[in-house]
């Protein structure tokens, strides 16, 4: 079993990128332009690497391997987004390391590649490249190859001893669940459960009962074995099941004009854990979102664009804006959900805005886009 801690101070320690690995500051799958760069480093380290797998670790300072993190990511349908835009797709996981000096809610990114076997192309054009491109690693780098196209074996010993090296043990266990259970959320609720004897999930939430159920917020759920950081949210709500054999959650949202606001299930997560020592992840799109008239959502959709326009000129707010402004992501993400797609493209517009003005209410809108991107790829 892989600590993918280890793995990632192993491969930023003694490889420099290379045809097997590469490390980036950020990435933006949001934009055209950087999915299209996504896309381009994954078919590219997927055909350098037919026999062993790849890696993407964000959240790195390219210089000096500084790592300064980025935000909790769990795009569940990252491997949907790869199937729609390339051909012979790699299987691709991204997850989300812990690193104990990094501030609450970041952590670091490790995307991880294992190539089919066969060669992998754009599948249609995207931003500057083709539909039919094939991209290969050269050194550091993803460059197009049109001619000679042959997948060879050339790292599969390398990255087999990085792996080796990155072995969890019961010492860095035990570790990670009392350092979890005793010092990562001292103000919030903790608990533990081993699954087959083999894994450990940990999560801390703050615990409420409504109408005979119970409800977690502020939640971190994390594998200690992996140290994966499987969910992490400051603002939605869960619920938490487990047997002997999986560990299930259905994250909500809350949504609403006004005052009037109503739980929407979003996504069920099952995690199911089997006696040869491994798991798998199953999640499931529940969301059905809410419909409003459609004169009305225009009305509030021009007033968020006003209210936008008058924070970037740096105009005082009345009192009746600073209320409206504090609904702005949630109802910017019903117009987009009820037919307006344009209101995506003032979301991302706002994130500059927001976040030197306010940074709950930013917050607030990355929650709203993280939604829509889990609602655009599955």
């Amino acid at each position: 079993m892989i600590n993918k801690r280890l793995l990632v101070k192993n491969l930023l320690a003694h490889n420099d990128e290379n045809s097997f690995y590469d490390k980036k500051r950020f990435i933006d799958i949001g934009q055209k332009e950087g999915k299209a760069k996504f896309l381009k480093h994954v078919c590219a380290l997927a055909n350098s690497n037919p026999k062993s797998n790849s890696f993407i670790v964000i959240g790195v300072e390219d210089e000096d391997n500084k790592i300064v993190g980025v935000d909790f990511f769990d795009d569940s349908k990252i491997q949907n987004l790869v199937n729609a835009y390339l051909e012979n797709p790699p299987l691709i996981s991204y997850e989300n390391i812990p690193f104990p000096h990094l501030p609450e809610g970041k952590v670091v990114g490790l995307v991880t590649i294992k190539s089919n076997g066969k060669v992998c192309a754009l599948r249609k054009n995207i931003w500057k490249y083709y539909g039919g491109s094939v991209f290969f690693r050269e050194g550091s780098i993803s460059l197009p190859k049109a001619y000679g196209i042959e997948l060879k074996d050339i790292n599969s010993n390398i990255v087999a001893t990085i792996e080796q090296h990155a072995k969890n043990n019961i010492e860095l266990t035990l570790d990670g669940v009392i350092d979890f259970m005793n010092h990562r959320h001292p103000d919030l609720e903790s608990r533990y459960k081993v699954f087959k004897e083999q894994f450990v999930v940990c999560w801390a939430g703050k615990r409420k009962k409504a109408n005979g159920d119970i409800y977690y917020s502020r939640v971190d759920i994390e594998l200690i074995n992996e140290q994966v950081k499987l969910f992490y949210s400051t603002l939605d709500e869960i619920t938490i099941t487990y047997d002997e054999d999986s560990f299930t959650t259905i994250e909500y949202v809350q949504l609403g004009l006004g005052k009037k606001l109503t739980y929407y299930p979003l996504e069920k997560v099952i995690i199911t854990f089997d006696n040869n020592g491994t798991y798998q992840i199953l999640s499931n799109l529940l969301f059905e979102p809410p419909q409003y008239d459609i004169k009305t959502l225009h009305h509030i959709y021009n007033a968020n664009n006003a209210l936008i326009e008058k924070l970037g000129k740096n105009i005082k707010l009345r009192p009746s804006d600073s209320a409206d402004l504090q609904h702005l992501p949630d109802t910017y993400l019903i117009c987009y959900l009820n037919g307006m797609e344009e209101a995506k493209e003032q979301m991302e517009a706002a994130r500059q805005v927001l976040k030197i003005y306010d940074t709950k209410i930013y917050q607030s809108l990355k929650e709203a886009l993280r939604i829509l991107r889990k609602i655009k790829y599955s």
